[in-house]
């Protein structure tokens, strides 16, 4: 399976700002874009800030690619699929990408950031109504459970992702700390979702 492998500050450098893709690492002064606050490599400091249509429509797919960590053939189904949804389009895909298991992982606390939520998942830590799913891609409906397979139950990256969690923080999941389970109470709604982005530009990109 094809994955991005290259430095994720990078990515963050990039966007000029941060996706939370490193988890604590986002939220301390190691963060590099506390101190490179410019696009990377040799001319990133002379680069024009200015961007044409294109380029600010192309800028916004980017960022919520690399915010949930997809590669370009893969959010492309995704806007696919949200298009032929009723409703608002953008708000179709956001939902959608919300709905995926490692992003639902991570949301719920038991990782720092969703590349970490994806190995969880890809190594067979994860449960869905009890059993093991290891399918990053996985899209949870209203009334599943998703729980820590026992015998991972005391893995240090859950436990220390979950002190730093506070109890649910999303109106659509439900947070069992005492048991390492949750909830997906319900698909959520666009205005529920912490995401900086303007996912219309996204569309109109598609849309050509």
């Amino acid at each position: 399976m094809a994955r991005y492998t290259g430095s994720s500050c990078k990515l963050c450098r990039r966007e000029k700002e941060k996706l939370f893709l490193k988890g604590s690492k986002c939220h301390s002064p190691q963060c590099p874009l506390e101190k490179k606050n410019y696009p990377p490599g040799e001319h990133g400091l002379n680069r024009r800030s200015k961007y044409s249509e294109y380029g600010v429509q192309l800028r916004e797919k980017q960022k919520v690619k690399r915010i949930y960590g997809l590669l370009e053939k893969q959010f492309r189904i995704y806007f696919k699929k949200a298009n032929r949804q009723k409703g608002v389009t953008g708000e179709n895909l956001i939902a959608m990408l919300e709905r995926r298991l490692d992003n639902v992982v991570f949301r719920l606390g038991f990782a720092p950031s969703r590349k970490s939520a994806r190995q969880l998942v890809l190594h067979r830590h994860v449960l869905v109504n009890g059993k093991i799913v290891n399918i990053a891609s996985y899209l949870l409906s209203p009334g599943d459970v998703i729980s820590i397979k026992e015998k991972s139950k005391k893995l240090d990256i859950i436990h220390n992702t979950l002190r730093r969690t506070k109890d649910n923080m999303y109106n659509w999941l439900s947070l069992d700390k005492a048991n390492l389970s949750g909830s997906f109470m319900q698909i959520p709604e666009r205005e529920d979702v912490p995401l900086n982005a303007n996912e219309q530009l996204i569309i109109e990109l598609y849309s050509k």
